[in-house]
């Protein structure tokens, strides 16, 4: 098994140890996976007590959604950094569809945690709802591309569509059948960005 636990516990001041265990189950996460992360092995690996992961979460499923939350957040930054890396709206689009297949590439247990923490939902989480979300930035830059911000409802499927689209790169794009044409193009990145311009989605439509 991997050594990942410190050898004396730390203290922590009051309101660290949150964020602390949540990063503890990360780096868990990524090198052990998800069947390896209990409130026991957080509190190892953070070095504090078997006692105190108990004081902020009430048990796996509680700290397993605050490690989701945490790559959700990530997530909207990495978006948020791509939209502000772009010379024009529509070029805005396509690198948040680069940014989010790399997201997803590059952290690969933790993208799985995410959705799996939503799968049995009925309703989008909290995050989704948030101005500074991902979700939110996606349907912004639809809007600064050329989507009517007035035809509500379909604005709200070009977003999803978006969304799903991506979501379907990132879980595809590794693929070996792809890799002669990824040479051909010039590398990942130009296949990436290749195959987000023949999603329509990435095509908004213009405003009236």
């Amino acid at each position: 098994m991997r050594e990942t636990g410190n050898a004396q516990v730390r203290p922590y001041h009051h309101g660290d140890l949150s964020r602390a265990l949540v990063e503890a189950a990360r780096r868990i996460l990524e090198a052990e996976g998800a069947a390896a992360l209990s409130l026991r092995a957080v509190a190892r690996e953070a070095g504090v007590s078997p006692a105190a992961p108990y004081h902020h979460f009430k048990d796996k499923t509680e700290l397993l959604e605050a490690v989701a939350h945490g790559g959700w957040e990530e997530m909207s930054e990495i978006i948020a950094e791509a939209r502000r890396s772009a010379g024009d709206p529509t070029e805005g689009i396509t690198n948040i569809g680069v940014a989010y297949v790399k997201f997803a590439r590059e952290n690969p247990a933790l993208y799985r945690l995410m959705y799996d923490t939503t799968r049995d939902r009925t309703s989008m989480p909290e995050h989704a709802k948030q101005e500074d979300s991902g979700y939110a930035q996606v349907q912004s830059a639809l809007v600064a591309a050329g989507c009517d911000p007035t035809d509500t409802g379909e604005l709200e499927l070009q977003t999803i569509a978006s969304w799903c689209a991506v979501h379907g790169l990132a879980e595809m794009a590794n693929f070996k059948e792809f890799q002669p044409l990824k040479e051909a193009m010039g590398g990942d990145e130009a296949f990436l960005r290749a195959i987000l311009r023949h999603f329509g989605t990435f095509s908004p439509r213009q405003k009236h």
